[in-house]
């Protein structure tokens, strides 16, 4: 098989400083010219804009459970080849998440992993913590490890001595604590890599953090050791549509709309759209001769006041889908369908007002999980008895949703995806890997001239 350089770096578990880590190896080899192609195991929007803010690349979900591995693979070899090394971010800590986990996905891509090892309180036990890791499943080739918060050369010098002693695994890295750099959150994650969210000369500091206390030359020796997976070709595709005649499709993309899986933008385009970006925050109005609306996940709630004083934008979603046109929103779409978005502070602001109910913040997560939703009639998206397959991830509820028509099913056996003539809407985030028809069957329906259309 042919060798591809690549590597997964993996954590003991979350906050161990493993995205740091990760974005601080792609950003210095990136300067050393080294292209790297980037990418998020699990079904994290955040990261992905992280990666694509350091190495200029998009960077790709891959993810198992939800997309399956066939498609996994194909992703990923597709995508590998553009540059000279992938570098996977995991999730969670290494073993965590089951079929989705980084362990897994290292074993299906043949993935070498570096782990990220945070080391505060802790000295000889740190041996036994990373031969714990290096032993647990043998199917895993645990090739490197980065300690993390070393707190002087005393204690670097202890773990040192224990790991070599008992643990088979080399250190290729000894990372000093270092408050000054660190990504801000927020509700649902990391700030966005469009953001900017490193302080000024962060990026630059934590390239120098990592060429001065990671041997990168070892890591790049390492990312050899991986194989190209085998797969098989399978339908995880749709057939490319005659490019004389796209459908413009309208894409919601800016600050309070920025959760997209790029898989699901790829399918829409290989079925025959046009997408057509426009922002929600800062145009008045849509794209003219757009066809259907995509209107993605990110933060209506931090935005709230901007979206609601755009009443022309709103006006026009609002007619939109109530001329008939197919329109698809989740998760952040979804919210800013509704008649209105009520923030922790109690603050009410008016929003398109296609779904007559309302979504309110709540101080605490909602739901989170992955999610199979069962179509119990035929929608834009599929037929009656299709089963999905997505993420859910929300601080926010709605409220008074009786009397609204649902199209889903969920696994936990909860009603989901509202509908209002041709538009439908929900919490859950789609990913179309193991349904790729989707794409093309929403592109069809959006190809109908409006007096066609049927409401759903």
């Amino acid at each position: 098989m042919k060798k591809r350089s690549a590597v997964l770096i993996a954590g003991t578990h979350s906050g161990c400083g493993k995205t740091t880590v990760t974005l601080g190896i792609m950003a210095a080899l990136q300067k050393r010219c080294i292209q790297v192609q980037p990418f998020k195991c699990g079904p994290d929007f955040i990261d992905p804009t992280l990666h694509q803010m350091v190495t200029g690349r998009v960077s790709r979900n891959l993810d198992a459970r939800m997309c399956g591995p066939t498609f996994t693979k194909e992703t990923y070899l597709r995508n590998a080849s553009d540059g000279d090394c992938a570098v996977v971010e995991g999730v969670m800590g290494l073993f965590d998440g089951g079929d989705g986990s980084a362990a897994a996905l290292a074993t299906l891509l043949n993935l070498p992993v570096i782990l990220v090892v945070d080391v505060r309180s802790a000295a000889e036990s740190v041996a036994a913590v990373i031969k714990g890791f290096a032993t647990l499943d043998d199917k895993v080739r645990l090739a490197g490890v980065i300690c993390n918060r070393v707190g002087s050369d005393k204690h670097r010098q202890m773990i040192s001595d224990a790991v070599e002693k008992y643990c088979q695994v080399p250190i290729i890295g000894f990372l000093p604590r270092n408050e000054d750099i660190s990504i801000p959150s927020r509700h649902l994650g990391l700030h966005m890599g469009e953001e900017n969210p490193l302080q000024q000369g962060g990026l630059d500091q934590l390239v120098e953090l990592m060429e001065n206390h990671i041997d990168l030359d070892q890591l790049l020796m390492l990312a050899k050791q991986g194989e190209t997976p085998q797969t098989e070709k399978t339908q995880a595709t749709v057939k490319q549509q005659n490019p004389t005649t796209p459908i413009r499709i309208g894409i919601a993309r800016d600050s309070a709309f920025c959760f997209y899986y790029e898989d699901n933008l790829d399918l829409l385009v290989a079925a025959g759209a046009e997408l057509v970006e426009f922002s929600p925050l800062a145009d008045n109005t849509l794209p003219e001769n757009i066809q259907g609306l995509y209107l993605g996940g990110g933060y209506p709630e931090l935005y709230a006041k901007q979206l609601s004083n755009n009443q022309t934008m709103r006006a026009a979603v609002k007619d939109f889908c109530s001329q008939g046109y197919p329109v698809y929103a989740e998760c952040g779409g979804f919210m800013y369908l509704t008649r209105s978005i009520t923030d922790k502070e109690g603050t009410t602001l008016p929003m398109a007002g296609v779904f007559e109910f309302d979504t309110t913040m709540q101080p605490r997560l909602r739901r989170l999980g992955y999610r199979q939703p069962r179509l119990v009639k035929d929608s834009i998206l599929a037929p009656k008895d299709t089963v999905l397959h997505g993420h859910e991830f929300h601080y926010s509820a709605i409220m008074n949703t009786t009397s609204t028509a649902s199209t889903y099913i969920l696994d936990d056996g909860r009603a989901e995806g509202y509908t209002y003539k041709n538009t439908l809407a929900g919490y859950v985030h789609l990913h179309w890997g193991r349904t790729p028809q989707v794409a093309e069957h929403f592109v069809q329906i959006c190809r109908k001239p409006l007096t066609t259309h049927t409401s759903w």
